[in-house]
């Protein structure tokens, strides 16, 4: 799939500040596209009223959390195939392995800056994640 940065674009995240970081570098990357959301809840009821192309979410939110918002889309049959981000501050741990179980497309640890993230969603869509 060729990457295509006209697509909707949902960034999920509870704190403002990283919510407004994240968009930023979505526009540097030359995204137009782009939708938040304060938590899972929220994303998952965003996800049924529009078709996003990718998710990046925090993993650490109330009250559904961004591995939970990832489980949720992933046994939905009309959302199961997004490409889904998970962004968390926690290094290689347990977290990451259980979100690769339960198919995260990719994983980016905090901090991190628009290269970053561009390398990231290049690996989606080039097939190399």
């Amino acid at each position: 799939m060729a990457l295509d940065f006209n697509m909707p674009v949902l960034v999920v995240d509870d704190y403002r500040m990283m919510l407004r970081i994240i968009r930023n570098f979505l526009r540097q990357l030359g995204f137009e596209d782009v939708d938040g959301a304060s938590d899972g809840s929220a994303a998952l009821k965003m996800m049924h009223e529009r078709d996003y192309g990718l998710v990046i979410s925090d993993w650490d939110m109330a009250p559904m959390t961004g591995y939970d918002l990832l489980r949720k889309v992933r046994q939905d049959g009309n959302l199961s195939r997004t490409p889904f981000i998970m962004v968390t501050a926690q290094g290689p741990s347990a977290n990451q392995i259980a979100a690769k179980a339960a198919g995260v497309s990719n994983y980016i640890l905090k901090p991190f800056n628009a290269v970053t993230l561009r390398s990231k969603i290049d690996a989606l869509f080039d097939g190399r994640s």
